[in-house]
């Protein structure tokens, strides 16, 4: 059993509560947009961080992270792409890359707007945890938690940070 903690669009921010939430994961994902190499320093000294790099990250960031990270967790063969759309509405990377072979979990950032969607003509589940950070249009800064246990993915959590001001 993995417990992870998803987040993307952090955009340079990070606070307690963002690393309180780290602390009670096996595993931090994040989705893109960290905005700054601070952001990824303090994620990795509390647990292990996969990822993947937004439009707004720079080159440091860009060598450290993919633009597609395509990985297993126990059972789970899960496709993380910042910029990737949502069922129905995927960017031509994210089509090209289900296309190839599907994954059971999809993860996109970028919208900052929470979204969780199963996709019955690819058979996957998608995410989208909204943005953490205070930069953006949302109103509401949003992470989600859950578990991988085996191939199963349970115990979905949507975690409110609170109002972006």
């Amino acid at each position: 059993m993995t417990k992870i903690l998803l987040l993307s669009d952090s955009h340079s921010y990070i606070d307690d509560r963002i690393l309180e939430y780290a602390g009670q994961a096996d595993e931090i994902w994040h989705g893109g947009d960290f905005g700054s190499m601070e952001v990824i320093e303090q994620l990795e000294k509390i647990k292990p961080l996969k990822g993947v790099y937004g439009n707004i990250d720079n080159a440091k960031i860009r060598s450290e992270f993919p633009e597609v990270n395509r990985f297993f967790c126990e059972g789970v063969e899960v496709l993380m792409i910042h910029i990737g759309g949502y069922p129905g509405k995927y960017t031509p990377l994210a089509k090209q890359e289900i296309a190839g072979k599907a994954p059971k979990l999809f993860i996109s950032g970028h919208s900052h707007i929470l979204k969780v969607m199963f996709d019955k003509k690819n058979n996957l589940l998608h995410l989208n945890p909204g943005a953490c950070g205070k930069q953006g249009w949302h109103k509401m800064r949003t992470m989600m938690r859950f578990v991988i246990d085996g191939a199963e993915i349970k115990d979905l959590e949507v975690i409110e940070l609170g109002p972006k001001f």
